[in-house]
């Protein structure tokens, strides 16, 4: 049986459209929260098992890896050491991990906790069980993401747009519906991948500023853009932080929009061909969502 927590959440939406396109036929049993929407889950044509509870209490996981060959863990970084140890323990043979790249920041309010429980991760999973880790970049595709929809939305709004250090910090966004192949290549080709780490990025580099040109040019608007230095944006984040008694701490955030976000795939196309599609293609679905509903 195959175990998926997250699959009613974004990425975790088109994972579930390539097993339905591609006839998945083996058991499946979906981890969702009361308030999770199943109609897809009821409508999908699959055998599925809808189970729901709370990932925090250990002893409901324990009870969902009853008869489990494979764990693919979609929802959340911070429970994949119970996720993992409740594997181990009930000799799933495979656990499939889906973390961040975020653990590659210098900042340590990025990282620090990214890579505490990723090390335990792959320390525990030593000799015990198959383990795969998926680090996907920045995710955007539809209205629903938390990243490019906030910008799309912005630039609707704004003729002018400051940029942090004039945008030049680079980023590589990966499209949701990428993500959803890639878990689905991941999923039916255990010897290739298992006990490997793979950075899920988009089709190719590009700088803030590139992105925020492609999406201004899609929705046709002409934005200007300022560019506001690097010390100014973080003199000024300092200053929200003092004025709010540390209520809005943006800081590192402030920071990073000037820290490089760009990660190769090269493993991954090499182990189970992933091609994601490019951001202007990407970014133009959105897009075309976002002017549907406005």
């Amino acid at each position: 049986m195959l175990l998926v927590t997250g699959i009613t959440g974004h990425t975790g939406r088109y994972f579930l459209q390539e097993l339905i396109d591609n006839n998945y036929e083996g058991k499946i049993r979906c981890v969702v929260r009361e308030i999770s929407n199943i109609e897809i889950l009821k409508n999908s044509g699959l055998d599925i098992e809808v189970v729901t509870g709370d990932l925090n209490n250990r002893s409901f996981i324990d009870k969902i890896m009853e008869d489990v060959e494979t764990v693919f863990h979609i929802y959340n970084i911070h429970h994949s050491l119970n996720i993992l140890e409740s594997a181990i323990q009930n000799n799933v043979k495979r656990a499939i991990l889906v973390h961040t790249t975020g653990i590659y920041s210098k900042y340590k309010s990025a990282s620090e906790e990214y890579i505490r429980i990723e090390s335990e991760v792959i320390e525990k999973a030593r000799y015990n069980i198959k383990l795969t880790i998926l680090r996907p970049t920045m995710i955007y595709g539809d209205m629903c993401d938390h990243n490019m929809s906030k910008f799309i939305k912005m630039i609707d709004k704004m003729k002018i747009y400051p940029l942090i250090d004039g945008g030049e910090g680079l980023i590589q966004p990966v499209n949701a519906r990428d993500l959803g192949k890639a878990y689905y290549n991941v999923l039916m080709n255990t010897e290739i991948t298992a006990n490997k780490q793979y950075d899920l990025s988009g089709d190719k580099p590009i700088t803030v500023k590139e992105a925020l040109a492609i999406i201004s040019h899609n929705l046709n608007k002409k934005t200007i853009f300022i560019s506001v230095p690097m010390k100014l944006s973080v003199f000024a984040a300092y200053v929200l932080k003092i004025l709010t008694l540390g209520k809005f701490d943006i800081v590192e955030k402030v920071l990073r929009m000037g820290e490089d976000r760009a990660y190769n795939h090269k493993l991954a196309k090499s182990d189970f061909n992933y091609s994601p599609m490019s951001f202007e293609k990407g970014i133009s679905i959105e897009v075309d969502e976002f002017k549907r509903i406005k």
